[in-house]
């Protein structure tokens, strides 16, 4: 570009309006649309500076993004990162473990408030202190892209968190995605984080798992989720919250109509727990996914969510690992599945569970009714160890002869399995039909393989998950061994245990 005067020509011209007006020492920005997927509006700019200005915005203009983060890096005084320096312009960056400290975090604002490529941004376990998360709510409100920010284990602590309280309340950025995982959040920082979250409509999934949350701040999460109209995923896992706190969030669920996944995994809830969490399936038509493995639920606990599973339309996956569930509560919960004629389960995990033959006759019998339900569980009493493992043939591999004898490819099998003959479906779609298709019979051991495979983590299995069909295939070279009755346990996890 040859001068500012034709940048700036440039400019309005494609964004077919005037630039708006700016403080006598411009700030460090590009403004540009904002991708389709996110609906985004600008705030009305403060004639206040920010961390985020330099002297000269000429700088802006005449020199490159790695030029300028170089800059970025004398002004603050620390070394560049030789990773950002050659993947910025990257869709996803990932500075997890850098050492970035609030001065390198600063920087790499700087940097990233005129990016327009970035859209996940990692920075995990890098000191960044509130400093660092100053920088950043300040480069959201000017960058439209970054749509997903993880600052998960930077002890953030009580003033990081009214940091971003204050910035989410504003409702002035793209971000949709919030990892804060770790950060020694207390029930004082609880509740600035639920006074923005109450009023915030654009953050769809937040992670708050590993924090010291407690009942009172269960309570606040729990009005908080009565309110809010934008989660749709949100990770509360490994705190410490019990059945006061359960019985709050459990509360707040009854009214709340967005939220889908939710991970209680690893607190205290107990059987008082399991009942408000009963109740509200009941009542609840959007969660499709809770976790409450290793809340110390015991059958009594179980008796009371299978209640509401009688009745719930919406559920498709329940898991209820690490707790002390019996085969009496596991068939208590597969019947309560077989009830509800209108059930969208497609997982239950008691994968701790010894069972019985019984348990096993009765859940052939949920399985003809749900054929799209999967079942995990450890072991049936009184077989071996040994026996409990079978030998059957690599699902690909059966796939891959099928084909081959028909002369059509892989992907062309799959996607005949689907009317509209997509590369992806829902798990539970896929499931029935892969169930309920002749052409290549696969028994469910086999399936589960298989969906490990082509599973997309977003409850869709992508059959051009990998590169190439050939990618799985290397791995079909002979039969592998599949535990029949369920994966075992790992390593024994530390359970919450509630005063």
């Amino acid at each position: 570009m040859d001068s500012d005067e034709a940048l700036e020509s440039e400019t309005t011209e494609e964004n077919g309006a005037q630039p708006a007006p700016q403080s006598s020492e411009e700030m460090l920005y590009c403004e540009a649309e904002p991708p389709p997927p996110v609906d985004k509006e600008k705030p009305a700019r403060e004639s206040s500076e920010t961390d985020l200005e330099i002297e000269d915005a000429e700088k802006l203009f005449t020199t490159g993004q790695r030029e300028l983060y170089t800059e970025a890096c004398k002004l603050v005084g620390v070394v560049p990162v030789s990773y950002f320096l050659q993947n910025m312009d990257e869709a996803f960056l990932n500075l997890n473990h850098h050492g970035l400290g609030p001065n390198g975090t600063k920087a790499i604002a700087i940097a990233l408030v005129s990016n327009t490529t970035v859209i996940s941004l990692e920075l995990e376990d890098n000191c960044i202190m509130e400093e660092g998360v100053l920088s950043l709510v300040e480069m959201l409100q000017e960058n439209y892209y970054v749509q997903e920010l993880n600052i998960s284990n930077n002890a953030l602590g009580l003033e990081g968190a009214r940091i971003i309280s204050q910035f989410l309340q504003r409702n002035s950025s793209s971000l949709l995605n919030l990892q804060l995982s770790g950060n020694d959040f207390t029930d004082e920082s609880a509740e600035l984080l639920c006074l923005a979250l109450s009023a915030n409509y654009r953050i769809r999934e937040m992670d708050l798992s590993h924090n010291q949350f407690s009942d009172k701040g269960g309570e606040l999460l729990g009005q908080m989720l009565a309110l809010n109209v934008g989660l749709v995923s949100l990770d509360l896992s490994w705190n410490h919250f019990c059945s006061p706190a359960a019985v709050a969030l459990c509360n707040g669920l009854r009214a709340n109509v967005t939220l889908k996944t939710l991970d209680l995994s690893m607190n205290g809830f107990g059987n008082e727990g399991a009942a408000a969490l009963g109740e509200t399936l009941r009542f609840n038509s959007s969660l499709a996914y809770i976790d409450v493995s290793a809340n110390n639920i015991s059958n009594e606990g179980v008796s009371k969510i299978s209640r509401g599973l009688e009745i719930n339309e919406t559920l498709q996956v329940l898991k209820l690992f690490l707790n002390p569930i019996s085969t009496d509560g596991a068939i208590i919960l597969i019947l309560s599945i077989k009830r509800n004629s209108r059930s969208r389960m497609e997982k239950l995990d008691i994968s701790n569970v010894t069972v019985s033959e019984q348990f096993v006759k009765t859940l052939d019998g949920v399985y003809a009714m749900h054929p799209q339900l999967d079942v995990t569980y450890k072991a049936v009493q009184g077989l071996s160890v040994k026996s409990s493992f079978f030998l059957w043939p690599n699902p690909m591999k059966l796939i891959q002869s099928y084909a081959e004898q028909h002369k059509i490819t892989i992907l062309d099998f799959f996607k005949s399995l689907n009317p509209a003959r997509m590369t992806k479906m829902p798990m539970g779609e896929f499931w029935k039909t892969m169930i309920q298709q002749d052409k290549v019979p696969l028994n469910r051991f086999q399936l589960r393989e298989l969906t490990k495979r082509l599973d997309n983590k977003k409850g869709m299995v992508d059959f051009r998950t990998r590169s190439t069909m050939l990618d799985l295939l290397a791995e079909a070279t002979g039969p592998r061994r599949v535990c029949g009755l369920g994966q075992p346990p790992g390593p024994t996890l530390r359970v919450w245990q509630c005063p």
